[in-house]
């Protein structure tokens, strides 16, 4: 059993996932490996991990760099943002074995301290802003599309190649797309939970989905026919918001569909904790720059 953590400017938070992983009850974690992009991160995981260098600072290198460091027939990813639970790899071990999945992860259970925190997280759990993921909003135990982090048997890895390195981001969902077409399973246990501290403001928020939003254009271009119908709302809201802006310089009355849009979000929000108008503000900014992203995605995302 192998933990690989990509790191990136993540001093301050690494060291909380590594303690996670140091308390894990499961005994036969051979080696953490620590991917670091920067000195700080290095330095924050010298004492607890195996640490390797990562000029490139892509993620997606990071992970393929970890791997072929390791030497677990599993291997475990985790994220500097994470805070696995003592049980989470025995857990993870027995449903692997239990399933024969060569993929198995559970649920993203965001973790919020400020009130900006806990609008993100509650839109990233919502309908509006995770969709179908179950990851995100929870559902029952059985085989997905993706799952969040995963624990791996690194004879599927080795199957297809390892990641992708053009991925900036989404590179697990085009990792377990791959994974799938080879006749693999990648299974969505609930009982895996594992705490993770979202994005502290919009801004940084609006960089992460416009990420993904880059991301998901590149699969589709390079997985031709997987797009789906619902991945095609956020760009199309974009279009038709643009749209709309420009000819209200002739016809004020289609404002009305930019006010609609921002009252639904607002109502969407009203249930949620955080502040319904943050929540708002959330959702907002999850769809535009995750279509933004799309529309504008290029060759490399």
């Amino acid at each position: 059993m192998s933990v690989i953590i990509p790191a990136l400017n993540a001093a301050e938070t690494l060291p909380t996932a590594l303690e996670s992983v140091a308390n894990q009850t499961y005994p036969y974690v051979v080696d953490v490996v620590v991917a670091a992009g920067d000195d700080a991160s290095a330095h924050a995981a010298e004492e607890k991990a195996t640490v390797i260098r990562n000029p490139s600072q892509r993620t997606s290198t990071a992970l393929n760099l970890a791997i072929a460091e390791s030497s677990g027939d599993v291997i475990v990813r985790c994220d500097t943002h994470a805070m696995l639970p003592p049980d989470y790899i025995s857990m993870a071990v027995a449903t692997l074995g239990r399933t024969g999945a060569d993929v198995v992860g559970g649920m993203q259970i965001p973790v919020a301290d400020t009130a900006w925190e806990k609008a993100i997280a509650s839109a990233m759990s919502s309908r509006l802003g995770a969709g179908d993921a179950r990851y995100r909003t929870g559902g029952e135990e059985g085989a997905v599309e993706t799952v969040y982090l995963g624990v791996f048997r690194r004879s599927a890895i080795d199957r297809v190649d390892g990641f992708d390195e053009e991925f900036i981001r989404n590179q697990d969902y085009e990792l377990n797309h791959r994974i799938i077409e080879t006749g693999g399973t990648v299974w969505f246990n609930p009982t895996l939970r594992v705490e993770y501290t979202p994005r502290s403001s919009l801004p940084e928020l609006a960089r992460q989905y416009f990420g993904y939003g880059r991301a998901k254009r590149l699969f589709s271009v390079k997985h031709p026919g997987s797009l789906r119908w619902r991945q095609l709302l956020p760009p199309t809201l974009v279009v038709g918001l643009v749209a709309a802006l420009f000819v209200s310089f002739w016809w004020k009355p289609v404002l009305l569909i930019v006010l609609l849009y921002g009252v639904s979000m607002l109502i969407a929000g009203a249930p949620a904790r955080g502040g319904f108008w943050r929540v708002a503000l959330a959702l907002i900014t999850m769809h535009l720059s995750w279509g933004a992203g799309f529309l504008t995605g290029g060759p490399r995302s």
